[in-house]
């Protein structure tokens, strides 16, 4: 128990961007401790987007239950987000006086681009993992005919709906309307 709060404690205290930054550092923990395999892990996000709260705690929450139970999805969850508090708490008291400097602003400045680069891996490999079922070099491509065709119909619905209703569409209902799409077409194409 205490590797897997110390593996959240590590990726709470260097991963920058939220919990979507921190997406690409629990996959690889996660799957060099085996604790979940890659296709696990991918329904994880799924449950984890699909629950109220941030992705990063939801999933360090879901790893240490499956893992100890209880007491690990509490240990778990305290290791990822200890290093934020106590980083928020040191700032709020420091910011009116800490933001000015040049420094801080550089390394502000240097960060963001990191967190995009994670962000946008994370997206490319989850895309590979889910719809051709790549995860290593050297795997065989499993398509994944439902997922092929979910994700166009969805990027079409969403842009067709902030084209209408001049606004984005609600997250939870793309989520829904994927749900029931993966439900139609899964038997169809004998998922």
């Amino acid at each position: 128990m205490l590797e897997l709060f110390l593996t959240f404690l590590k990726i709470g205290a260097v991963s920058f961007g939220g919990g979507y930054g921190m997406i690409s550092l629990v996959r690889e923990e996660a799957l060099s401790h085996g604790w979940l395999t890659s296709d696990e892990f991918i329904n994880m996000i799924a449950v984890a987007e699909s629950t109220p709260g941030p992705i990063a705690i939801n999933m360090a929450t879901f790893i240490g239950s499956q893992e100890y139970g209880i007491l690990g999805s509490a240990l778990a969850t305290l290791g990822v987000v200890l290093p934020a508090f106590l980083i928020i708490i040191t700032i709020s008291a420091l910011i009116k006086n800490f933001i000015k400097y040049k420094g801080v602003q550089a390394f502000l400045s240097g960060v963001q681009p990191c967190v995009v680069a994670l962000i946008l891996s994370t997206a490319f490999t989850m895309l590979l993992s889910s719809l051709l079922g790549f995860s290593n070099i050297g795997d065989a491509f499993t398509i994944n005919i439902v997922g092929i065709i979910v994700l166009p119909v969805i990027i079409l619905i969403s842009l067709l709906w902030k084209k209408l209703k001049k606004k984005k569409i609600s997250p939870i209902l793309l989520i829904v309307i994927s749900a029931v799409l993966g439900m139609i077409l899964g038997p169809i194409f004998n998922m």
